[in-house]
């Protein structure tokens, strides 16, 4: 087994994927971040550390890339928590898209990256931001792109915040994410694309439970 599923303390960091490669990589962007003058530094200077992981195809268990029949987002897709901070201020996971898949057009509320370990990707990045919707009007599309396996890309909100991807080849697509909170237990938003219409949304993880009044 690559890896070992613990615990951590209840009010400290919880390493679900309890690896010698998830503890480096974590320490290595908390120095990071410490060092950054805001969120554009860190996810420019994450860059080189983050490529690393994405290209290191030993340090993911085959269960951390399984889909997961019935979840909250429809379709199988699967959200596994492999690290999130006593603080809820940073958190690793990895989402898997089954073939033809699709999440729901969502926001993340914080900055991070987001990359492409397995598989190939769709990503529309959606024009959402204060005033753009709930009028009725669809979402403008901002950009549309093939993400390959090797390639990431940053949320820096509000501009890069709202997208919806969709695996786009024959094999489950899996994506590694990095972001400045607790991504599957906050109450973020998901959208309608041709009404503009917003509705509070939080996917959860597959491996571990949310307390029920988190962002509430």
């Amino acid at each position: 087994m690559c890896g070992q599923e613990i615990d951590g303390p209840p009010n400290g960091d919880e390493y679900v994927l309890d690896t010698p490669t998830v503890r480096s990589f974590v320490a290595g962007v908390r120095e990071t971040v410490s060092r950054a003058g805001g969120p554009e530094e860190a996810v420019e200077e994450l860059r080189p550390i983050f490529s690393e992981l994405l290209a290191d195809d030993a340090w993911l268990p085959e269960e951390y890339r399984a889909p997961v029949p019935g979840s909250g987002m429809g379709g199988g897709i699967g959200q596994w928590l492999l690290f999130r901070s006593a603080e809820r201020d940073l958190s690793l996971f990895a989402l898997v898209v089954p073939p033809g898949a699709a999440t729901p057009v969502h926001d993340h509320l914080a900055w991070g990256l987001v990359g492409l370990y397995r598989g190939e990707q769709e990503e529309t990045v959606y024009d959402a931001q204060a005033g753009a919707v709930g009028e009725g009007e669809g979402l403008d599309v901002r950009v549309w792109r093939t993400v390959k396996q090797g390639d990431f890309y940053p949320l820096l909100p509000p501009r890069d915040d709202v997208h919806r991807v969709r695996t786009t080849s024959s094999e489950t697509s899996v994506s590694i994410h990095l972001l400045a909170n607790d991504t599957g237990c906050v109450w973020r938003h998901s959208y309608d694309p041709e009404t503009g219409d917003v509705s509070p949304f939080r996917s959860g993880y597959a491996n571990r439970p949310c307390p029920p009044d988190v962002g509430r």
